[in-house]
């Protein structure tokens, strides 16, 4: 029997308002397909997000640290086994890099296998004189500044759908089948990246994790038995925007009873979408999923409260993630209060960072980038500002891609407005390329360290 929590139901967010939401043109065909939707398989476990949700909880508690990354929003054109493998291996790469500062373990996260929608600023976008509904992502319409192109069209739900189950079965693969194996450590390295200073260190820390495992052998340890060493935890996430797409693929645990999205591990709500009288809060407050909140300059004490009073009555470790995304040399006017708010109420939450979306300008060529040094600061400013709040910094939340882009400024490769043009490939926001990602996992480092 479904269990209730308060009314809910999975589609009670349909009696709130709604914002972000695509107006579909063909009713009967969106609700055929999403009819379809709600009798085809789970693309995750509720097993394993309850076991993501101890994590996440170890690491609220400063036990663990948090590696979330992935695309912007992922595309049905990038869609290659390639592009999902680089990526994959970058974040392998960078919890290594994590793991050896922090001497604890590292929970991976990839924003992958259902980023395909996007928050708008606006709902219409202006060219040549022509105006036509903004792109929101290739679950909801296409890139294509075309009048038929921007239609939001039912059919790209169940596109999604299917390649997250590839992009799914591909992950389950390289976690668990070998892949990640740190038998396999140097080989995780990207070619473009490997001959670099970052490659170098990297390399250096590969060789440390060979000696300790040929140590252990040398001792007597069966490591070609032990599944610590052959395979790793690995989670998805995306932002629960498309509530149809989600309400389709939320289900009823059969071991508990309880309700929840079997669309990816984690969910969060976005800055946009965050409203208490919302229907994304809505939708969220009555699934068993751990979930994010996105916490940018607008958002007050008084708001977080009360979200964490809809969303974790119970006060439940592991429930919450706060994501804070204020932009470099914005941290310290906004975060301290509600760390102290949050702290006051004894509230058990998650605090990570978001360095990216609060640093994203225009350059001098046209293009929206990002520039390493200001995703640095801020990360910088997170780490001290949490410390001195009497917070715990548990992980950062990236935008990043193991292809060798040129989308944000900056970091060791010195790319500079006039670079962008070279490899801009994203659909939306800029990413880091896997050199910018490993630097910037040393720097994470050695703050973790101080």
């Amino acid at each position: 029997m479904n269990k209730k929590s308060n009314n809910w139901q999975p589609d009670t967010w349909q009696q709130k308002t709604c914002l972000q939401m695509p107006k579909y043109n063909n009713k009967e065909q969106l609700d055929e397909i999403l009819n379809f939707l709600q009798n085809m398989p789970p693309l995750v476990f509720a097993g394993e997000s309850r076991t993501l949700k101890e994590h996440l909880a170890n690491a609220g508690a400063g036990n663990a640290f948090i590696l979330q990354g992935g695309d912007c929003a992922e595309s049905f054109a990038e869609f290659h086994p390639k592009n999902i493998r680089d990526t994959f291996r970058l974040i392998l790469q960078m919890a290594v890099i994590l793991t050896f500062a922090a001497r604890m373990p590292v929970i991976k996260i990839g924003r992958m296998a259902g980023q395909f929608a996007k928050p708008r600023s606006d709902d219409n976008e202006s060219k040549n004189g022509i105006c036509l509904p903004s792109y929101r992502g290739d679950i909801i319409n296409s890139l294509e500044f075309d009048k038929d192109a921007r239609k939001p069209d039912p059919n790209r739900i169940l596109q999604a759908y299917n390649q997250a189950t590839s992009t799914l079965n591909l992950l389950r693969s390289f976690s668990r089948g070998g892949y990640a194996d740190l038998h396999r450590v140097k080989q995780w390295i990207l070619d473009f990246a490997a001959d670099s200073p970052e490659g170098e260190k990297y390399l250096d820390i590969a060789k440390r994790i060979e000696h300790a495992l040929a140590f252990l052998t040398a001792v007597g340890v069966d490591m070609s038995s032990s599944n610590i060493v052959k395979e790793t935890d690995f989670f998805t996430s995306h932002e629960a925007l498309l509530l149809p797409y989600e309400q389709a693929l939320t289900r009823t645990d059969s071991t508990t009873g309880d309700w929840y999205d079997v669309s990816a591990h984690f969910l969060w709500i976005g800055d946009r979408t965050r409203q208490v009288d919302g229907a994304h809060v809505e939708f969220l407050r009555g699934i068993k999923n751990p979930i994010g909140i996105k916490c940018g300059p607008t958002i007050s004490k008084d708001e977080l409260l009360k979200l964490l009073d809809i969303l974790n009555p119970e006060n439940d470790a592991g429930r919450i993630t706060l994501i804070t995304r204020f932009g470099a040399g914005n941290v310290e006017k906004h975060l301290p209060k509600l760390v102290e708010a949050v702290n006051k109420e004894d509230r058990i939450v998650t605090w990570i960072s978001d360095p990216m979306h609060g640093n994203t300008v225009k350059s001098s060529s046209g293009y929206k980038t990002r520039k390493f040094t200001d995703i640095m600061q801020e990360l910088k400013e997170f780490f001290q500002i949490m410390r001195a709040s009497g917070g715990i910094p548990a992980g950062i939340h990236l935008e990043m891609t193991g292809q060798n882009v040129t989308e944000c400024t900056g970091g060791a490769d010195k790319i500079t407005d006039k670079d962008l043009s070279l490899r801009y490939h994203t659909h939306c926001d800029p990413r880091l390329n896997a050199r910018q990602s490993i630097e910037l996992a040393f720097q994470v480092a050695e703050a973790i360290k101080k």
